[in-house]
């Protein structure tokens, strides 16, 4: 990719903020991305570790143990930063960082602690992810992180993909509203119209999404034939420090400018 760095236009920026997502189309070139799903392939193959069982997400419709039928499907290849030298140059690309710099005001660090790996969606024990946001289980000075989601192929409703509700971000959401896992109630009224403007953007290989720790966003089981990767790493301001004794602090940030 063009070390130079790219900067986003106002238009841009006021969607990021208005929606709480930002789609930049084929910001990865397609040589690139391929390398990057061909090392997670065989990584996928060989259960290189550190990995996320699907049994260990313990979401609606998982096996019951690793032992259980699809029990060691891998749901997650963490530590995706460390894994590969392919995913650590997107993770620090120039150009990523750049745009990072600007949606967040600030230089930028990526943390280790939180995403850092190549999420899968398997055809037959791939389970579906509720309504949620991300700033649930991390522990920073301000809620204001951005996730970065690569698509290394194709993704659709059929397949899993990405669901926002835009301009979430922004919505105060009252605890009853909210599970024990802090995933939106499927059966409350007020939050079924909330999931009725639930849009599902359909990602080419090499798209990337920006969107902000606080929009909420889901994704369906993957009904299609093959498995779906993408790769997903969360970045914070350098100002935005984690706070100290939470698993968010137990992993040194990346600090990587602007």
């Amino acid at each position: 990719m063009n070390a130079v760095a790219t900067a986003l236009s106002e238009r841009q920026i006021e969607q990021f903020r208005q929606d709480g997502y930002l789609i930049i189309r084929a910001m990865v070139p397609m040589q690139q991305c391929r390398h990057m799903a061909a090392v997670a392939i065989a990584h996928l193959r060989q259960a290189v570790p550190p990995l996320e069982y699907e049994a260990q997400v313990g979401y609606p419709g998982a096996p019951a143990s690793l032992d259980a039928p699809g029990g060691r499907t891998i749901r997650r290849l963490r530590s995706a930063y460390q894994r590969d030298a392919s995913f650590a140059q997107w993770a620090s690309d120039p150009d990523l960082v750049a745009k990072l710099a600007v949606l967040l005001g600030e230089n930028v660090c990526l943390t280790q602690a939180h995403h850092n790996c190549i999420m899968t969606k398997h055809p037959d024990f791939g389970t579906a992810t509720g309504w949620h946001r991300d700033i649930r289980y991390w522990s920073f000075a301000r809620p204001d992180l951005i996730s970065v989601w690569l698509a290394l192929d194709h993704e659709h409703a059929g397949n899993g993909a990405l669901r926002f509700i835009p301009g979430s971000h922004q919505l105060q959401i009252a605890p009853d509203r909210l599970d024990e896992l802090d995933f939106l109630k499927p059966g409350h009224p007020e939050n079924q119209a909330l999931f009725a403007q639930g849009v599902t953007p359909e990602l080419q290989q090499g798209d990337v999404v920006f969107f902000h720790s606080g929009v909420f966003h889901a994704a369906g089981r993957n009904a299609a034939a093959s498995t779906k990767l993408s790769a997903v790493f969360a970045y914070h301001g350098c100002s935005n420090t984690p706070c100290p004794g939470t698993r968010t602090a137990a992993y040194e940030s990346v600090h990587l400018g602007k």
